[in-house]
């Protein structure tokens, strides 16, 4: 894969949520041909060790956070955005792998809007195809390497700092976190990366717009089922779910932040769901 160099802002707000610092920073990508003038950006992720969950004094924290543990990641490829319409309708051209795709199936229409109301089914078969058609491993993050690729070295609950405001990602903002103020309640999803804003990976639209499917199974961290009733009752109703992560349009920014854990049913198909690929 030949890489290339790409620039992008990135932000640090204080605990108001006022950006105190603007930095030009730098990254490697590789850039995929889809075909029909449609490419897929994919940002390098060094490889690294981070503490993965959230602290208990973290506002927000919720007992399936916890406790946090250190996880090593491999270096791998992560999606610049959120995978957008266009290219959604153009892999769901290809030649079938397994499952059938809806052509179309988002909620909220636009071509550089994030695809929306798909399954972790649906978000496979799109990575079998993918992979299909390129020859390149394409497949969905694990966890680990979401929130790491989330926090891109940030300990404080979102990667610009210890809160958000909706002039930097799409959710509700009748809802605040911490001494920011309220927002505004966009009720839609945004075309991805519209706050021109990404982490110091180069990654965008990594808090709110749409929820992202993750491979990985929604399961308690080591040694945290006695964190949920003392027992492992909790996690026998989501046996059968995938994890979800990043916060939607329509949540609240508690759910946006980094160590935040969503999940659904592998066939459910949501408004608020999308998806971002990853490639070994």
């Amino acid at each position: 894969m030949n890489e290339e160099i790409f620039e992008f802002n990135v932000v640090t707000v204080d605990s108001h949520g006022q950006i105190i610092q603007r930095t030009r920073q730098q990254n490697k990508c590789i850039k995929e041909d889809l075909g029909e003038g449609v490419s897929l950006e994919m940002a390098s992720i060094p490889g690294g060790t981070f503490l993965m969950g959230s602290p208990e004094d973290e506002e927000g924290t919720e007992p399936q956070e916890q406790p946090r543990h250190q996880v090593k990641i491999v270096p791998f490829y992560l999606g610049k955005y959120p995978i957008n319409q266009a290219q959604w309708q153009l892999v769901a051209s290809y030649p079938k792998v397994k499952y059938d795709l809806p052509p179309n199936p988002s909620e909220f229409k636009g071509l550089n809007r994030p695809v929306d109301s798909i399954s972790y089914l649906d978000a496979l078969e799109f990575c079998y195809r993918l992979s299909q058609k390129t020859g390149k491993p394409y497949r969905l993050p694990t966890e680990a390497e979401w929130e790491y690729a989330c926090r891109a070295g940030a300990t404080t609950p979102f990667h610009f700092g210890q809160t958000i405001t909706t002039n930097l990602a799409n959710y509700d903002g009748s809802f605040t976190y911490g001494a920011a103020p309220q927002g505004n309640k966009c009720e839609h999803t945004t075309e991805v990366a519209y706050f021109q804003v990404a982490n110091t990976f180069g990654l965008y639209d990594m808090h709110g717009n749409v929820g992202e499917w993750c491979q990985s199974k929604y399961l308690p961290y080591p040694g945290g089922a006695e964190f949920i009733n003392n027992q492992n009752d909790y996690w026998l109703d989501f046996k059968n779910c995938r994890v979800l992560r990043g916060g939607t349009w329509m949540g609240s920014a508690t759910g946006c932040r980094s160590a935040a854990r969503g999940c659904a049913e592998m066939e459910y198909r949501f408004s608020w769901v999308g998806m971002r690929v990853a490639c070994s």
